[in-house]
């Protein structure tokens, strides 16, 4: 990989941290995209960057997957936009900016984020989350918060019920 390859790379990532949060998905996903095509090839063409995206997306999973359905790059789309990702990819765009004209057709490439990670279970980072965050984790548990009002009550019986499920999920 050349030099000029790798202060490019360099480059984009310092936006990618930069513009964490704004069209998180689109982001994340074009900028791993664009690394591994920089990587594996040495001249970036538009049919080549979208044949990488439409085998890119054959694997993608949740989020990313529902962006690739906003794309035209899977294989149950209605509708098939990957030129509007491939040609300013292999013109060396900042993902960004693709991720930006993008959301001027289609708002929701931009509404999608990532499912956040429960790795603290502490107070404090359950706190930074939102009621209806709380709500989907204990639903993704099987389990309910009945009579809760406040915010503290779904954070108290989350922590009540992480170990239970945390030693159930090592056993599967």
């Amino acid at each position: 990989m050349s030099v000029l390859s790798v202060a490019i790379l360099l480059f984009f990532r310092g936006f990618t941290v930069s513009a964490e949060g704004d069209c998180e998905v689109c982001v994340d996903f074009l900028y791993r995209l664009y690394g591994s095509l920089t990587s594996a090839h040495r001249e970036l063409t538009p049919p080549l960057v979208e044949d990488e995206l439409i085998r890119a997306c054959s694997t993608a999973q949740g989020k990313e997957a529902r962006l690739c359905y906003y794309l035209g790059a899977s294989s149950d789309a209605a509708t098939r936009v990957t030129t509007s990702v491939s040609r300013p990819l292999a013109s060396h765009v900042p993902v960004e900016k693709i991720c930006q004209r993008l959301s001027s057709t289609d708002t929701q490439i931009c509404q999608l984020r990532y499912e956040p990670q429960l790795k603290d279970l502490s107070s404090d980072g359950l706190n930074k989350l939102r009621v209806l965050e709380l709500r989907n984790i204990l639903a993704s548990w099987g389990e309910e918060c009945r009579g809760c009002l406040e915010k503290h009550e779904f954070v108290s019986l989350i922590q009540e019920k992480a170990p239970m499920h945390a030693a159930h999920s090592m056993e599967l």
